[in-house]
């Protein structure tokens, strides 16, 4: 219970962390005054986090209060550089381990939503794709047991109309329908 109390302000932490990163970038290619010239993280050791971390291309590091440019031949920074609880890049507030774990939260979720969707769709494709289950067999029986009585009904009343044609002589001959007009 206590891992996932401090997970979800990490998960939150990285989202935050990612969206300010492109914040602060798409403020970066907003401006149109030309670049001022990099200056060297070393510069920035022995003050603060925050001017450090203003370039992006630098890591701070609590051990030892150090301004250093970030390995970039290497994801993650190496041990012998810096501890990973006391790197940061990007913000002050949040550390290597606690970004990756964020990112892996996400990256986690990410893929078991894909797999569940996934699974999900096949399996619908699959049900549907099987024959008709015992509701659509059981609809389709009395539909025809209707039909049949329907027809059954029909013939009935045919019958009863022709007696009652025959009746009345208005019945013609089923042999020579086409008889001869008489004038009485």
């Amino acid at each position: 219970m206590e891992a996932r109390g401090w997970l979800l302000p990490l998960w939150l932490q990285g989202l935050v962390l990612l969206w300010g990163r492109a914040g602060i970038g798409l403020a970066q290619l907003s401006t149109t005054a030309p670049p001022a010239p990099a200056q060297a993280c070393s510069e920035f050791s022995q003050k603060s986090c925050e001017e450090c971390l203003k370039n992006v291309s630098c890591l701070w590091c609590y051990t030892n209060n150090t301004c250093i440019d970030y390995p970039v031949r290497s994801i993650l920074p190496p041990s012998s550089l810096c501890s990973l609880s006391n790197a940061r890049w990007g913000v002050c507030w949040i550390n290597f381990e606690a970004l990756i774990i964020a990112i892996a939260v996400v990256a986690g979720l990410i893929l078991v939503s894909i797999a569940v969707c996934c699974c999900y769709c096949c399996y619908c494709r699959r049900r549907s794709r099987s024959g008709p289950d015992e509701e659509e067999e059981r609809l389709a029986r009395k539909r025809e047991e209707r039909r049949l009585q329907s027809l059954q009904r029909k013939h009935e009343r045919k019958l009863k109309h022709d007696e009652i044609r025959k009746k009345y002589g208005l019945l013609q001959d089923s042999d020579n329908p086409y008889s001869r007009f008489e004038n009485e």
